[in-house]
């Protein structure tokens, strides 16, 4: 292709690569950019500190998903017998566990998994830290968080003894374990309440400014290969 003295004349091959590097480039631009907008939502989901209204937990209730982040109460007691820690939590650059423990609604037999909050690792993961804790009836105050996919580092581990140590929160799969149903959700202990470790609770772990800044990145090195494909590939004639 032909423009008074510059003709454009690519190669079938460097032209391929370089729609196929083109397409990546700016799909990861608009992946970030998609990640910003769900950590928006997230955060916006999480500022509901002028919300009034605190939810009553009931054994019947099936879902939550429109319940994120939800402030919540629940009425029964713990079942401080069998816990588990959630594996491979990190906190201030330390490396430590979440403590999840049953609280049973009243006398029905089913409960909610509370997340009360976050525990260093100690001195070494061959010895399980203790998690006392009284069985007394009580109400407690937190917020609905529904567990999402996670990547594991490991197996599940086979269990010898409580408090059993977990990869991810899989409500249907620990419920199994305690030999009585969960609501299908975790409720974050409020970092108010009594009987809890470090909770300091966050929706997202950075803003979606910096997802912003990664997809600017994205399309720019995008803008920097087109314009390298072009003065590669026009030449001057006489």
């Amino acid at each position: 292709m032909r423009a008074g003295h510059l003709e454009f004349a690519p190669g079938r091959w460097p032209t391929l690569i370089t729609m196929i590097l083109l397409g990546i480039l700016v799909s990861l631009g608009f992946w970030q950019l998609d990640r910003a907008v769900q950590k928006r939502v997230l955060l916006d989901q999480y500022r509901v500190e002028g919300n009034p209204t605190v939810l009553k937990l009931a054994p019947e209730m099936s879902a939550a998903n429109d319940l994120q982040y939800q402030h919540a109460t629940a009425s029964g007691h713990y079942d401080a017998r069998r816990q588990f820690l959630l594996d491979n939590r990190v906190y201030a650059g330390r490396v430590g566990y979440q403590v999840l423990t049953p609280f049973i609604l009243g006398h029905s037999g089913i409960a909610v998994l509370v997340n009360r909050g976050w525990i260093p690792l100690g001195a070494g993961r061959e010895q399980l830290p203790d998690l006392p804790l009284s069985d007394a009836p009580r109400e407690i105050l937190g917020r609905i968080r529904t567990p999402s996919a996670a990547f594991t580092l490991g197996e599940e581990e086979v269990r010898v003894g409580w408090p059993y140590r977990v990869q991810q929160i899989d409500t249907l799969q620990l419920a199994g374990e305690l030999g009585y149903p969960l609501l299908p959700f975790v409720l974050l202990l409020d970092p108010a309440g009594n009987d809890g470790f470090v909770r300091d609770w966050r929706p997202v772990t950075f803003g979606p400014e910096r997802n912003v800044g990664y997809a600017v990145q994205w399309f720019a090195l995008a803008l920097t290969l087109l314009i390298l494909y072009l003065a590669a590939n026009i030449r001057r004639t006489s």
